[in-house]
């Protein structure tokens, strides 16, 4: 974590005697519990945490005290295993599932002490509290790689059946039911609504915003949850806010979860993990059922989240009077086909490997798409940086002109997204502008796209459906040619340096 006030601390120990070892904020932490020890291990923490700001996870041992370990949350996950004759501590769910399901999550502000033999929960203060226990539905089997190489190759491979997870029992007879929204009648009320994430959760609200202004008459923005919670948002008690986070740890989506019921306004998680802090503290919840996600680059959770924020703006929408009974119908039906359509296109591996020896010697690349095809254009680039460190950047396929275009050379090639007939001339356009200056073109492109495919170098070849659902196929390729490209460089895909799977700091 971050220790905020590290360096007076740090002072003020020196001036005792205390020796550091480092410079990092965090060796302050024992240093300031060994000063306040007295014999009672959990009395010197509590003393010691009530000094510390920041946002921090401790595990803390002593040798004085053999038998325990104390856990402290501050604004960072914690989750005590429980087992027989043991316990664990972790922050994450998937590295307890080896050992057990029945597990206790922290809240903020929350410390534990942990024998083998049991477990009590204290607040801050050093008041003992309740400890709520929860089984976890997750299986062993889905959080181990099964056979792949990696585990993001295996939750890559795993996303056709995600898909049908998300649905299910949210589809039926031809009709979205949300039965886990509480308040239906809020959402006749809703004046404006937001969309908060970060990261690859950041895109599929993108996405989820594009479909809910086409669907819906009230205004709709997405934004950053880094800037959104230093913003001055126009919230009231009849605003949506919507917070995408796979972990539903993200400190910044969090910190902005509490900005907005602070202004009043209703709030809804969309989470993979039941039971995290962006699940308890929403007033409604849609879970995306991707089930455990290792691999610090997201990818069916990715999938799952743009489908759930899909079932909620049709939902919405009929609760309101926007969306029609046979629209919802036609919908639904494609929504079925979706998974059938990305078994398609996860079965073009040797394509995919074809393109990833091509660029994998690379330094940089470009992205380009419309409309719903930008937001794929950028999740491709962050997924291609962020394992291989390959240079990658993605643009609407407009703003070539304003800046990108002076780039393109023939080692520079461009990835062009394309899946909506809306624009599917000016990509043409778009593309003729890169071959131009010998730039190279590999296209995700509709099947029906046939001027687009013959002007690319290399094109993978996306199933029609409706463009609400496109984006969810057309990231498959770029997902799997970034990791062939990054397994290519021999890099460690699953834990790409410098980065953490869940970002519960600021």
């Amino acid at each position: 974590g971050i220790i905020e006030n590290y360096d007076e601390i740090k002072k003020d120990l020196i001036e005792k005697g205390h020796r550091f070892l480092s410079e990092t904020d965090t060796e302050v932490v024992p240093h300031l519990i060994e000063e306040y020890y007295e014999g009672d291990i959990l009395k010197a923490v509590l003393k010691a945490v009530n000094k510390l700001r920041g946002s921090f996870a401790l595990a803390i041992l002593s040798k004085k005290e053999r038998d325990k370990i104390i856990a402290v949350r501050k604004e960072s996950p914690l989750i005590v295993g429980i087992g027989k004759n043991e316990n664990f501590l972790a922050s994450d769910i998937p590295a307890l599932l080896p050992h057990t399901k029945n597990i206790v999550i922290l809240k903020d502000g929350e410390i534990a002490l942990i024998t083998k033999d049991e477990i009590k929960i204290f607040d801050m203060e050093g008041n003992q509290i309740g400890i709520e226990k929860m089984e976890v539905n997750w299986s062993l089997e889905q959080s181990e790689k099964k056979g792949y190489k990696h585990f993001m190759l295996k939750e890559i491979m795993e996303e056709g059946e995600v898909l049908k997870e998300v649905i299910r029992g949210r589809v039926k007879d031809e009709r979205i039911e949300l039965n886990e929204i509480k308040d239906k009648d809020f959402l006749m009320k809703v004046e404006n609504i937001y969309i908060i994430a970060c990261g690859t959760a950041y895109h599929a609200g993108l996405i989820g915003n594009y479909i809910l202004t086409d669907l819906l008459d009230i205004p709709v923005k997405t934004e950053i949850a880094s800037e959104f919670r230093y913003e001055n948002p126009n919230l009231s008690k009849n605003s949506l806010v919507i917070l995408v986070s796979q972990s539903g740890e993200t400190a910044d989506t969090i910190a902005s979860l509490r900005v907005a019921k602070k202004l009043g306004a209703k709030t809804l998680g969309v989470v993979n993990v039941n039971g995290s802090t962006i699940c308890r503290e929403s007033d409604e919840v849609l879970q995306i059922f991707a089930g455990p996600e290792i691999a610090v680059a997201s990818t069916k959770a990715y999938v799952a989240q743009i489908l759930t924020l899909l079932l909620f703006s049709v939902y919405i929408g009929k609760i309101r009077g926007d969306v029609d009974e046979d629209f919802e119908k036609y919908i639904v039906n494609e929504i079925k086909r979706v998974s059938e359509f990305s078994e398609i296109l996860l079965d073009k591996k040797d394509q995919y490997v074809e393109i990833a020896k091509e660029i994998k010697d690379l330094d940089d690349i470009f992205y380009i798409g419309r409309l719903l095809d930008y937001p794929t254009a950028l999740e491709g680039a962050l997924k291609l940086k962020e394992i291989s460190y390959i240079h990658a950047e993605g643009y609407p396929a407009g703003e070539l002109k304003h800046g990108p275009l002076a780039l393109i050379e023939e080692k520079v090639p461009t990835f062009a997204v394309s899946t909506d007939e809306r624009v599917f001339e000016k990509i043409v356009s778009n593309i003729k502008e890169v071959k131009a200056r010998n730039g190279k073109v590999y296209s995700i492109v509709r099947e029906d796209f046939k001027g687009i495919i013959e002007e690319s170098d290399r094109s993978i070849i996306v199933p029609k459906t409706h463009i609400y659902l496109s984006p969810i196929l057309s990231v498959i390729p770029l997902q799997l040619i970034a990791y062939f490209t990054a397994d290519l460089r021999g890099l460690d895909v699953d834990k790409p340096r410098n980065l953490a799977k869940s970002v519960t700091v600021e």
